[in-house]
């Protein structure tokens, strides 16, 4: 069994995984649009070119999103994706890459021997928020 996160966007989805797979080292191997499909009769004209079905996979990992029906969009709050990576060089150029992009808001650095800590707040044309961290150890 997998356990993924599906995020709904405001029209940005195509925008948004395109960005995500170029500063995350992923693959885009879905991005399905309402063009051609038994739903592109179902949305406004406009919409017939936003995302249907996207799935970008990073190492084993997938996470899945489309564009929200228009009118049905609400902005998350309450969640956030975590990527947890142990290697502080690649924290370290994936929080530069998302702080190049005017996409991060914070740093935490490693007090007192504690794991590091990078939190990315999102704009609002990307919801929710990535944070990257070493893993603990266990309890």
């Amino acid at each position: 069994m997998h356990l993924n996160s599906y995020l709904f966007f405001n029209g940005n989805c195509e925008a948004a995984f395109k960005f995500y797979e170029q500063c995350l080292d992923g693959r885009i191997e879905a991005m399905r649009t309402h063009a051609g499909t038994p739903t592109e009769e179902q949305v406004p004209a406009e919409w017939r070119d936003k995302i249907l079905h996207a799935r970008l996979v990073v190492g084993d990992q997938v996470l899945l999103a489309s564009d929200a029906p228009p009118g049905r969009y609400e902005k998350p709050k309450g969640f956030f994706v975590h990527l947890q990576i142990k290697d502080r060089q690649r924290q370290n150029a994936y929080f530069t890459h998302w702080q190049q992009a005017g996409r991060s808001r914070c740093r935490s650095s490693r007090p007192s021997g504690r794991p590091f800590l990078a939190c990315l707040s999102i704009d609002s044309a990307y919801p929710g928020w990535f944070t990257v961290s070493e893993p603990r150890n266990k309890v």
